[in-house]
């Protein structure tokens, strides 16, 4: 089908000839509380004027949050796996981390955060992709940055909890590619930048 021609109609398609992109949209939010304080993140309930209509909706309010997508100087790529609870796996990942201090730019997150989840630190940062994680349920943005030239930090950070055991592995990026086509790696994150870059350098 054209991606111009919508399967519901024309009602929702909006501008169908422009550039396509996401269409910020400001509402009338009535009401908005904090239904549940966590250790990490709130849940946020928000009733707004919609269409015509007053709806309520519940929400992870979300710091934000970086990830870095390393590259060695063989193009392999730096993968760390460690045990996400929700999901009662220990997942392969990339490094990443929130971006929980006030005013810190996601370049400085991002170093702060490879250094401390991987004890690596790079010379050159490219911004590769940017994504809302899960816009029906949270607010959290994601910013993923390609970084290059690594080389070992001075000294090794001092990891606890779920990131004590993490497990370090450099992949060929077609390795990881075919693991996601093939369904062996979950990770959104991963799955999204890495097949960004692998799109990015075809």
């Amino acid at each position: 089908m054209p991606s111009d021609v919508g399967s519901a109609g024309d009602v929702a398609a909006g501008d169908v000839t422009g550039l396509l992109r996401d269409d910020p949209t400001e509402v009338t939010v009535t009401s908005s509380e904090v239904v549940f304080t966590g250790a990490v993140w709130n849940i946020v309930r928000d009733a707004f004027d919609y269409g015509g209509s007053s709806i309520r909706r519940e929400y992870v309010d979300h710091t934000g949050a970086v990830a870095i997508l390393v590259q060695d100087a063989r193009g392999r790529v730096l993968l760390i796996k460690q045990y996400r609870h929700p999901i009662r796996a220990r997942d392969w990942e990339l490094p990443a981390g929130l971006l929980d201090i006030p005013g810190e730019e996601t370049l400085v997150a991002a170093k702060r955060e490879l250094a401390e989840e991987a004890d690596l630190e790079a010379s050159t940062w490219e911004h590769l992709v940017t994504f809302n994680t899960t816009p029906g349920g949270s607010d959290e943005k994601l910013v993923v940055f390609h970084a290059t030239e690594v080389r070992a930090t001075a000294e090794a950070f001092a990891r606890e909890a779920e990131e004590a055991d993490i497990e370090v592995r450099w992949v060929p990026l077609d390795e990881i590619v075919e693991a996601i086509l093939d369904g062996r790696l979950h990770n959104s994150i991963l799955c999204i930048a890495a097949l960004a870059l692998h799109a990015k350098q075809r």
